[in-house]
């Protein structure tokens, strides 16, 4: 039987500002990051019609 999901916790203090700055700020991706990702799901794809 599976267990229940816990209810998720409210950020406060620090973790809340660091977490606000970071969907504010987000990182830089690289072209070369974009084609990787671009590769693994043309990967996936194909994997997922054979199916």
């Amino acid at each position: 039987m599976a267990k229940p999901i816990k209810e998720t916790p409210i950020l406060t203090g620090s973790d809340a500002e660091h977490f606000a700055y970071s969907v504010e700020h987000p990182r830089a991706v690289t072209k070369e990051e974009v084609e990787r990702a671009l590769a693994v799901y043309e990967k996936l794809s194909k994997c997922s019609e054979l199916v």
